[in-house]
């Protein structure tokens, strides 16, 4: 079995439970049921990469997900080059016994794919919802940065009736749950090679 060590969760062990939860509904609906893979809360980004590094070099089947947490560039080959030029990931290199598609990217971040599926979003948030202040749904979403999206959350959803506004812990893991995997895969190239590996 592939353990998918993803990024997020910090120390709470209340939302690495909701992180697994979450993305195992979304990898269900993705189409990876019978090959579900073992979803591993990994916490901060370094600590993710530890543990994903750990396991390659056990010899076990592993996959690391982490956010981009800047744009990529057009033409790069590989997480592993986006790691390289990224400062504070520059540290990261490929494991000898990792392959280029053992690492994967949400580009900018995990809110991204929530952009693919603003109905989700209107549905979730229900009343007070402004989906206006969000980043023009005609620009691709992995050519928006982290804080334009993380900002545009949190202003689309400050005057919701029923919910607080966005934040990571409070709404991320259920909606990850929540969107439509088909969407994400059509609006996130590099989405579409996650699930294509998982698959």
């Amino acid at each position: 079995m592939v353990k998918v060590f993803i990024e997020g969760g910090g120390d709470s062990e209340a939302l690495h439970s909701e992180l697994r939860r979450g993305f195992a509904a979304f990898f269900v609906k993705a189409g990876c049921k019978g090959k579900m893979p073992k979803i591993v809360a990994g916490g901060g980004r370094d600590h993710t990469f530890d543990r994903f590094q750990t396991a390659v070099t056990n010899g076990e089947r592993a996959v690391l997900l982490v956010d981009s947490e800047e744009l990529v560039v057009e033409n790069c080959e590989s997480p592993w080059q986006h790691f390289q030029k990224r400062t504070g990931d520059q540290h990261w290199t490929k494991p000898q016994n990792a392959s280029n598609d053992d690492a994967h990217l949400m580009v900018c971040c995990m809110e991204s794919w929530f952009l693919a599926d603003r109905d989700t979003l209107r549905r979730y948030f229900g009343q007070g919802f402004n989906e206006n202040v969000l980043p023009n749904e005609n620009n691709p979403i992995e050519s928006i940065s982290k804080q334009t999206i993380l900002d545009g959350l949190k202003n689309a959803t400050r005057h919701c009736k029923t919910k607080i506004p966005y934040a990571k812990g409070e709404h991320s893991f259920v909606l990850i749950g929540r969107i439509d995997p088909a969407k994400v895969e059509l609006a996130s190239p590099w989405a579409k090679k996650l699930l294509e590996k998982l698959r």
